[in-house]
């Protein structure tokens, strides 16, 4: 009798009125076609056994057959560690809380780990409603043969809102970072790809799928780096799910907003995605990665340092050459032609003023050369003194302050370069010292408060794990620690190398230089204009300030602080042009605070730019009418240069382009390019000549310049996807391409920054050439 008593007890019961509970034992792979009332309530049960070294995934999905009902049906998946609910039809809300119903479900059941070699596990399916008319629906239960992801095998399933879909991946043996990829061949609907921890349950619908883990929108393309050392259990779920708008991918709104209470079908948002996951790099890329690049920027310091030891045996062989002809001379006065024929079989390519005279325009020899000029130079002085007539003589005027005044420097005999300065040289060099100062004193208090910014950029992302805050190359972004692309951070060491190898090389000509002013040697005081390094400590500063705040942007790159990966480059950009304008004219210097207010004006214009620039017309007409009153203030008040710039205000007025920071830094460098010809180009037509080193270096600047504005492109590309959506952006992801741990935008980096050192050496000031 007692096997009769539920018998008996549901028949009571339903005579009381009371809800009915039937349950069934339910088989996988079969469909129930039911109907469900508030007066019945039916229990589907389920058993299947569960390995520990297999991984069986199991999927409920649920298909609402009548049209209309006044109640959804409620669903609820009771396991041993989770309980999964969830209603038909299925209510998801998008923007403006506008509501869109899915009658057909689909969602894959947690399964969590077991320690029992094979267990046998019930789950059951309870169904019921609060609707008096019948509900027709659907159940089916059915395994998933490929719940597991195998290592570089690439798997396909479609996902819809309201049937999302996810996997397990183990990590195997001797793997300890994997990247996962998602792709798909439509741009839309937009999804989202996330990394959750093996739990129940798994968050798995547009409205709670960025509650835990990693996630990260997309459209086409998705890749999210994942570490063993974040995931206990060595395994972890990838979820796909779609979302019920595009908004967020930057599709269109395809409905206005509608009533409070108005349901939308969302109508076919199937997508069909590959998924693959394959081992990311080891240690021992990091460490080749690590060591290429201080090796390539460390050889620069090797090869000064064999240069200067070169450069100083060719010296001394000069100075040898100098003393033997002096000897054969017996004693007797040394000729100007003696001299310079004595250069030229040491060094043929010493420079030269003109076609005229030779002996006054030598530049960059050694101290002995010096005293040995200043010999013969007195002996010819001398002797030509000696032959002048009375009336030659009277034209001369020998006053004593002669070097002190140079208003009337053209009386002496032979006329230098640097008697063409007529102001002091010690106040410009302060002056030109403050330049560096003010530098150092802004690269302070601008590094410190972006550094913090960052760092906690960087804290959000891993503590939220919304990779959409940050726009990483995902395909070729390699973490270390809690930094998420370290590669592109490492790569702007370059910058800060070779900024300081620039630092080293100009202080150690100082350091000549005040040592040859100490012992009044003509060298110093006589030959090329007044050696002023304060300008070109100021480079070497923002060369190596450009590679911190670059590092820093690249923390985490977004729109909102591409500032910081171009600030300095303005900088550099404005103080080459200053210094290039002072070696033409050595008297005329502006003020380091003018300098860096319009610098700061130029940096004020910028993040002006980045906030309404973007299809606003009034801001680009303010933009070009002050472009174009300060370019005729330069114009007029400097140097004729310059005036081409019209064009340029012209050209963003009607085009208007959308990345306003790199127009803006494509002035300053296309001005400061074509003010570097045009200063080469007029050195030759007055018919002096380069040297051999100075050529070589100009020449393979050039090809470096050439290299790095191809990959500049490519970059200016990407960074243009930084107006976009996070998913859009992902779109233009591109694969290591050198050493598996580098990409196009580390190659920028090492190119541009052996450009802009080698563009510094061929400073006029740095290299040999005619002025010194």
């Amino acid at each position: 009798m007692l096997r009769f008593c539920p018998v008996l007890l549901v028949l009571m019961l339903a005579s009381c009125g009371a809800n009915v509970v039937i349950q069934r034992d339910a088989r996988f792979d079969v469909t129930y076609d039911d109907t469900v009332t508030s007066d019945n309530q039916t229990i589907y049960s389920y058993n299947h056994t569960v390995s520990r070294n297999k991984t069986e995934g199991v999927r409920v999905s649920v298909e609402l057959l009548s049209e209309s009902a006044p109640s959804p049906v409620l669903f609820v998946v009771r396991q041993k560690q989770a309980v999964l609910s969830f209603q038909v039809p299925l209510i998801l809300r998008g923007l403006y809380q506008r509501k869109y119903q899915y009658t057909q479900l689909g969602r894959t059941l947690c399964q969590p780990p077991t320690k029992a070699v094979a267990e046998t596990q019930f789950f059951f399916v309870d169904v019921s409603t609060l609707s008096s008319a019948g509900v027709h629906y659907q159940l089916r239960v059915s395994r998933v043969d490929s719940f597991t992801l195998q290592t570089d095998k690439k798997f396909s399933f479609n996902a819809t809102p309201s049937q999302p879909q996810f996997f397990r991946y183990v990590f195997p043996e001797g793997v300890d970072t994997v990247i996962v990829k998602v792709n798909s061949q439509k741009n839309f609907p937009c999804s989202v790809m996330s990394i959750q921890d093996i739990q129940c349950p798994v968050y798995d619908l547009d409205n709670n799928v960025a509650f835990i883990g990693m996630y990260q929108t997309m459209t086409t393309t998705a890749a999210i780096t994942v570490q063993r050392k974040d995931f206990p259990s060595n395994s972890f779920y990838v979820v796909v799910v779609v979302k019920t708008e595009d908004e967020a991918c930057g599709g269109p709104l395809r409905f206005y907003p509608l009533l409070p209470d108005e349901l939308l079908d969302a109508g076919n948002r199937s997508k069909t995605l590959d998924v693959i996951v394959s081992p990311a790099i080891n240690s021992e890329v990091y460490v080749m990665g690590m060591l290429f690049c201080l090796g390539i920027f460390l050889s620069f310091y090797l090869l000064t340092f064999l240069m200067a030891c070169v450069e100083n045996k060719r010296y001394d062989a000069m100075c040898f050459n100098l003393s033997a002809v002096s000897l054969a001379d017996n004693g007797s006065t040394l000729s100007s032609e003696a001299v310079t024929d004595s250069l030229a079989s040491a060094d043929g390519n010493y420079g030269y003023m003109g076609t005229h005279t030779h002996t006054e325009n030598i530049f960059m020899l050694p101290r002995c050369v010096f005293r040995v000029l200043e010999r013969s130079l007195e002996s010819v002085g001398r002797s030509r003194h000696e032959s002048l007539s009375s009336v030659e003589e009277d034209d001369y005027d020998t006053l004593a302050d002669i070097d002190s005044d140079k208003n009337i420097v053209r009386t002496k005999k032979f006329l230098c370069v640097s008697d063409l300065a007529r102001k002091d040289k010690r106040i410009l060099s302060k002056k030109y010292q403050i330049y560096f100062w003010n530098i150092a004193t802004i690269a302070v208090f601008y590094a410190l408060p972006v550094i913090q910014l960052v760092i906690t950029y960087q804290t959000v992302v891993n503590v939220t794990g919304n990779q959409d805050i940050c726009y990483y190359n995902f395909l070729c972004a390699h973490p270390l620690g809690a930094l998420s692309s370290f590669n592109n951070i490492l790569s702007n060491l370059s910058y800060v190398l070779l900024g300081l190898l620039f630092l080293l090389i100009i202080l150690q000509r100082d350091i000549l230089h005040n040592r040859a002013l100490e012992r009044n040697e003509n060298t110093a005081l006589e030959c090329g204009i007044p050696k002023h390094f304060g300008l070109y400590y100021a480079m070497g500063t923002a060369l190596m300030m450009e590679g911190l705040l670059s590092a820093c942007y690249h923390v985490c790159p977004n729109y909102t602080n591409f500032q910081f990966d171009t600030s300095f480059m303005y900088m550099i950009a404005g103080l080459c042009m200053l210094k290039l304008y002072q070696k033409r004219h050595p008297d005329i210097n502006a003020s380091a605070y003018s300098a860096y207010a319009c610098l700061a004006a130029v940096i004020f214009f910028s993040v002006l730019g980045v906030v309404f620039g973007k299809g606003n017309t009034a801001f680009w007409i303010v933009f070009s009418v002050i472009h174009i009153l300060a370019t005729l203030l330069l114009s007029t008040q400097l140097y004729y240069m310059g005036r081409w710039r019209l064009g340029e205000a012209a050209y963003g007025l009607i085009k208007r382009p959308s990345d306003f920071a790199s127009y803006l830094l494509a002035i300053a460098i296309c001005n400061l390019l074509l003010y570097f010809a045009f200063y080469i180009i007029m050195k030759l037509r007055s018919g002096e000549r380069i040297q051999c080193l100075a050529l070589v270096c100009i020449l393979f600047t050039a090809v470096v310049w050439g290299f790095a504005l191809f990959f500049f492109f490519q970059v200016m590309l990407i960074d243009l996807c930084l107006q976009k959506t996070p998913a859009e952006s992902r779109e233009h992801n591109r694969e290591c391409i050198l050493l598996s741990f580098f990409d196009d935008h580390d190659i920028w980096h090492f190119l541009s920054s052996i450009a802009m050192f080698g563009s510094f050496l061929v400073s006029p000031e740095h290299r040999s050439d005619s002025e010194n």
